[in-house]
């Protein structure tokens, strides 16, 4: 017989009998998963009743898986930022405005009078900085008690900053039992930058041990102009009498020896009050710089020191700068602090004013000072007459009701102090 030849009928029942094949393949593959699945989950529920049993609820074993998963979900949920930036942002967002309005005022409390004078001005005003100044002669002691009364009256968690003038030379407003009598910054300028590092040092111990937390020093200007005809700095030796170079590399070394001791400074009087004639304390006549430049060398050593040491704060001066803003005094010119100091030269932090009841500002109304040096960019208004504070708390207050944008600054102004607080712990 001779041999059957697949043809194309037997190729069509190959390819059905494989196609059943393969159904039924399938078939048994999914009842064999659907049968594993089943086992698994009844081996789960078995190992959970058996679990619960020899672990019922409240049992060390089962706290202590409580307690894991609770780790985990603490683990995976999302961290506050506790940087000291962070955290003045929450506190401010919970103070009233008048609160925050109070953040932004430094008073005055002179020698021989009493703290209890400023108990109210602290606890119902919400003043947050106080500014120590006279001829307090009585030592370390007696400013100590001043302080600490002063530091009672504020709020338990946000202490104020206590600033004090301690200069050298002939601006040294706290002196007696317990505190060096500290040479000029003339002299101090003739002192390498590692002396005078150490003994800034010494200096701001003291003035921790009388509970002052920021030295409004040092001077930072160059002296442009003969030193006699230059009032308010080179006839007072105030400044470190150096190039510009010279007097930023002195600033940093006190600003570092100050903090060294746990003190913050305050660096002075931005732009330079080194090449005018009148000095701004007693005077409105002057006080207009018609040499220094943006860019320059006197602004530019300012700019070192804020990039070598960021200091606590910056002193605005009450002089009115001619080739930089001649339409306001540097405390009150946005072109000044908004568009150089902050933008340009980096500074994030406390811009202070020199004091607001100064003769140069004697024209303008108490209550518009404190307004115009925030408007302004800047943050804390300094006051060297007690009958100013009223007014410029006042000003500022009646401000920001009425002006949403001016509260605005007055918030953010209040963030950059109380971040300042926070970075040296008198918040928390």
């Amino acid at each position: 017989m001779g041999t059957l030849e697949e043809g194309p009928f037997m190729t069509t029942v190959s390819t059905a009998r494989d196609r059943r094949i393969t159904r039924a393949l399938r078939i048994i593959a999914a009842l064999t998963a659907i049968a594993m699945i089943a086992t698994i989950a009844g081996l789960g529920l078995v190992w959970v009743r058996v679990h619960n049993t020899a672990n019922p609820a409240g049992s060390p074993q089962s706290a202590t898986t409580a307690s894991h998963l609770d780790t985990l979900r603490r683990s995976a949920a999302p961290q506050p930022d506790i940087t000291p930036a962070a955290k003045a942002k929450r506190t401010v967002a919970a103070m009233s405005m008048e609160e925050r309005v109070g953040q932004l005022v430094m008073a005055p409390l002179n020698a021989g009078t009493d703290p209890s004078s400023l108990a109210s001005t602290i606890r119902d005003r919400h003043v947050g900085s106080v500014l120590i100044i006279g001829n307090w002669n009585n030592g370390v002691a007696s400013v100590r008690q001043a302080t600490d009364a002063l530091q009672s009256y504020a709020p338990a968690n946000i202490k104020l900053l206590m600033t004090t003038d301690q200069e050298g030379g002939l601006v040294q407003h706290l002196q007696g039992s317990g505190f060096s009598t500290m040479p000029s910054a003339v002299e101090q300028g003739r002192m390498s930058t590692d002396q005078l590092r150490q003994s800034a040092a010494v200096w701001g111990n003291q003035l921790a041990q009388a509970g002052i937390n920021v030295d409004l020093a040092p001077v930072v200007g160059t002296v442009t102009v003969p030193r006699a005809s230059n009032a308010p700095i080179g006839a007072l030796n105030r400044d470190f009498g150096l190039d510009a170079a010279g007097n930023a590399a002195h600033a940093s070394a006190f600003v570092l020896g100050m903090r060294d001791s746990g003190v913050a400074t305050s660096i002075k009087h931005y732009p330079s009050l080194g090449s005018v004639t009148g000095n701004t304390d007693f005077t409105a006549d002057g006080i207009l710089d018609t040499t220094t430049v943006l860019d320059g060398d006197v602004v530019n050593a300012f700019g070192t020191v804020i990039t070598d040491t960021q200091p606590a704060m910056v002193m605005m001066s009450l002089a009115t700068y001619q080739a930089i803003d001649a339409s306001a005094p540097a405390a009150f010119s946005p072109t000044i602090i908004d568009g150089y100091l902050r933008a340009r030269q980096g500074y994030q932090g406390v811009v202070t004013s020199d004091s607001l009841s100064a003769a140069a500002l004697g024209g303008i109304s108490p209550d518009q000072l404190g307004v115009r040096l925030v408007e302004a960019g800047g943050d804390l208004a300094c006051i060297g007459a007690a009958d100013y504070v009223t007014p410029i708390l006042d000003g500022l207050n009646a401000k920001a009701t009425t002006d949403a944008a001016f509260a605005a600054k007055v918030t953010r102004s209040a963030e950059r102090v109380l971040t300042l607080k926070y970075q040296m712990g008198l918040a928390h």
